[in-house]
């Protein structure tokens, strides 16, 4: 991995569905570590009324945008899961944006003096983000808990598998990532194993205790 154009030092967080990767966002943020969560930057730049919604209702047609103007993510969830070609064009839409939106934050964290920064990107590896971090941090856990997990989100097993195979395998996420977390046990388990891993990086010295 290579250092991104700032002095701040970006971990970024991956693994599959249903893995852990916002529990460990979680756990860095109650620590003091910036955060920025590329899940939540696709919600806000695709606000009733943005100029990637405006995209997406072209692309896409009225039926994806609700009454208030916002995006009906279900529905648009149903298209593109089950289309290739629809979710490449989204991904058009969103990853160059989503792409902009988190290295400008970081840009802010550099700006603020911040040793040490994380993003969580469930398509890391997919979208070729990984040059821009100095470490990649998986999450992953076995294909039975993941299912029990996604389950209990409410997704039937048809949806559950499309999304799953709508990303890279898992074995693979962990094979091109600088470090992996075995998230099974627990919150406690989970920490254990992030403080081995800032450790290891060397910026141990800038989480705070919960």
């Amino acid at each position: 991995m290579v250092f991104w154009r700032c002095e701040v030092k970006l971990i970024g967080l991956t693994g599959g569905i249903g893995m852990g990767k916002s529990a460990a966002g979680d756990w860095l943020r109650a620590r003091g570590l910036p955060m920025a969560d590329s899940d939540q930057v696709a919600r806000e730049i695709c606000a009733a009324g943005s100029p990637a919604l405006a995209e997406i209702e072209d692309r896409f047609g009225p039926e994806v945008i609700g009454d208030d103007g916002g995006l009906l993510r279900g529905e648009l969830a149903k298209r593109v899961f089950g289309d290739e070609r629809d979710r490449a064009d989204l991904e058009a839409i969103l990853h160059p944006r989503i792409r902009e939106a988190w290295k400008a934050e970081a840009e802010g964290w550099r700006n603020d003096g911040r040793a040490v920064g994380a993003v969580q990107i469930p398509l890391l590896f997919e979208t070729g983000a990984e040059s821009e971090f100095d470490a990649v941090v998986c999450l992953a856990c076995s294909p039975g808990v993941q299912q029990a997990r996604l389950l209990d989100r409410g997704w039937d097993e048809e949806e559950t598998a499309r999304r799953i195979a709508s990303q890279l395998p898992l074995k693979e996420k962990m094979e091109r990532s600088d470090f992996v977390v075995w998230n099974e046990s627990g919150l406690v388990e989970l920490g254990e194993q992030l403080e081995r891993i800032m450790d290891a990086l060397g910026v141990a010295d800038e989480l705070k205790a919960a």
